[in-house]
């Protein structure tokens, strides 16, 4: 991927010191304003490239609209869910976050709250605090032989299980993502969530906040768990249901639960943080200073990495770019581009086109299928229009238009090739490409092969005509009559029939129309 111009960023929260230092020292200017409104944001953010956030800030579809230049959002920490990441994406705009920054504070968290709610040491300390010396009312339990249920078994999720075996806990878990057979290297038994409910002495979760999560420790799941189950959360606030357990807790079907975090933040709805056996905090899963510290390190440098060139880390909606690093993707990313514009000049028809095929082509493309097809959607879809797409939204874009996209891969080839047709209002329209000496190259067009590779640089003009003597002489004639200088002429390797001819020219035409007499078809674009 070529770099991405990053020139000045916004820092809306308080982050460590170090991230706006190294962000300077390589170049990128840094403004830091804290506590602004929704409106502020929405006035100051349209000067920059980039903001960074932590999870204050909210950068809401109306923030995300209101930034013309905005290439970038970064998380300084893990979850996303202050971030409109769906208009982000149809922005083109990167929104990235530090996946590890965190990662051991916030498991530290929450075995700081399973031992708390095991011996009731908050609710222990403020009685002592008020004059009482209660030895009996704080009897608690052990942890030793008792049962963790791990819900997400990530970075977080594997650090709080080896924690927790050391005080001889036994882990199980669930995890649609990471396989059984990993997460048994590091002791946790995978199973179901209606397994592991009925098993467990204690439960924490750590996954994101999504459809799939909302909720999932409810009045069903708490009715199949042992009465007095202990739950924590320090993930996302609304992954247990909060009105749930309250009424877990009242039943007693619930013993205790450690929350960090709620679904309003700060909770206006006090019975929760009031209830006796529960223990809260104020989300403070990151906020240690070596959390805080890492995460604003972590955080500048995936910045200066991306735009570096060097690297993409924790980018949650641009995955497609994260092989793009290389001076020979570079090139192919610029072939799809530029192949995908082609077609469209060519498509005489004013309907959009409805479906596209992509076909990648030997063994040095094999992982490139992904961001050869978001490049030649770019091409496709640029027309000069608000909706600027780029790698990250093309495929969102053509989504949203109606686009049936289909991509696949030809191995076995040794040189590369990128394939492409398209369908519009019943007809198609096909290109193949390729990228030679460094340079993007067209071989055919509908079905013309070219005699040369035919350089996709500079304005080109495609036309379609019978082969004959006096085609060439008379698309130069009318060419020097328009002004317009010939730079050079590809002709196809058959001789009969309508072909397709390609010529540089030094200019775009003004008008394509007076080609009609001498051709049946053209289209020019500049690349």
């Amino acid at each position: 991927m070529a770099p991405i111009s990053i020139k000045r960023i916004l820092i809306s929260e308080s982050v460590d010191p170090c991230c706006k230092k190294i962000l300077q020292e390589n170049g990128i200017q840094v403004t830091e304003k804290q506590n602004m409104s929704k409106d502020d944001l929405i006035a100051e953010i349209k000067d920059y490239d980039g903001l960074v956030v932590r999870s204050a800030t909210k950068v809401t579809a109306d923030v995300i609209n209101a930034a013309g230049n905005l290439k970038i959002i970064g998380r300084a920490g893990t979850g996303v869910d202050n971030v409109d990441v769906d208009a982000a994406t149809i922005k083109g705009i990167i929104v990235m976050n530090t996946p590890s920054g965190n990662t051991i504070s916030a498991a530290e968290l929450t075995c700081t709250l399973l031992m708390s709610l095991s011996r009731h040491v908050p609710q222990a300390a403020m009685s002592m605090k008020a004059g009482n010396w209660d030895r009996k009312k704080f009897m608690g339990t052990e942890l030793y032989g008792k049962i963790l249920g791990i819900v997400g078994l990530g970075r977080i999720g594997k650090e709080v299980a080896t924690r927790m075996q050391s005080f001889g806990m036994k882990t199980i878990g669930y995890d649609p993502i990471t396989p059984p057979e990993v997460t048994a290297t590091w002791g946790v038994e995978q199973m179901s969530l209606e397994q592991l409910w009925p098993q467990c002495d204690y439960i924490t979760v750590h996954t994101p906040l999504m459809p799939s999560t909302a909720g999932l420790l409810n009045d069903t799941s708490f009715a199949k768990c042992k009465k007095g189950v202990k739950v924590v959360n320090c993930a996302r606030g609304g992954i247990i249901d909060e009105d749930a357990l309250l009424r877990a807790l009242e039943s007693r079907q619930c013993g205790g639960a450690g929350l960090d975090v709620f679904v309003e933040e700060p909770p206006k709805n006090r019975a929760l943080v009031n209830h006796p056996n529960v223990i809260s905090s104020p989300h403070l899963g990151a906020s240690t200073k070596e959390a805080q510290a890492r995460c604003g390190q972590d955080i500048a440098l995936q910045i200066v990495d991306m735009v570096m060139g060097k690297s993409l880390v924790g980018a949650v909606n641009a995955q497609v770019l994260a092989s793009t690093f290389t001076p020979e993707s570079h090139q192919w990313i610029k072939l799809g581009e530029a192949i995908g514009a082609a077609l469209k000049s060519c498509t005489t028809s004013k309907q959009p086109f409805s479906q596209v095929q992509i076909i990648t082509q030997g063994d040095c493309l094999k992982d490139s299928s992904a961001y050869m097809t978001s490049a030649v959607m770019v091409g496709l879809l640029s027309d000069g229009s608000q909706s600027c797409p780029n790698l990250v939204n093309s495929l969102t874009l053509a989504k949203e238009s109606g686009i049936t996209v289909t991509r696949n891969h030809s191995e076995g080839l040794t040189q590369g090739a990128c394939e492409v047709e398209i369908s519009v209002n019943g007809s198609s329209y096909r290109a193949t490409g390729s990228v030679q000496g460094g340079v993007p190259v067209l071989l055919e067009l509908n079905r013309s092969v070219f005699r040369q590779p035919v350089s996709l640089t500079g304005n080109l003009l495609f036309f379609k005509a019978v082969a004959s003597p006096p085609l060439l002489p008379s698309v130069t004639g009318l060419l020097a009559t328009a002004g317009v200088e010939m730079e050079s002429f590809s002709a196809p390797a058959a001789r009969s029939g309508d072909q397709w001819y390609c010529v540089g020219l030094s200019s775009l035409l003004v008008d394509l129309g007076a080609l009609k007499p001498l051709v049946k078809a053209a289209a020019q674009v500049s690349v």
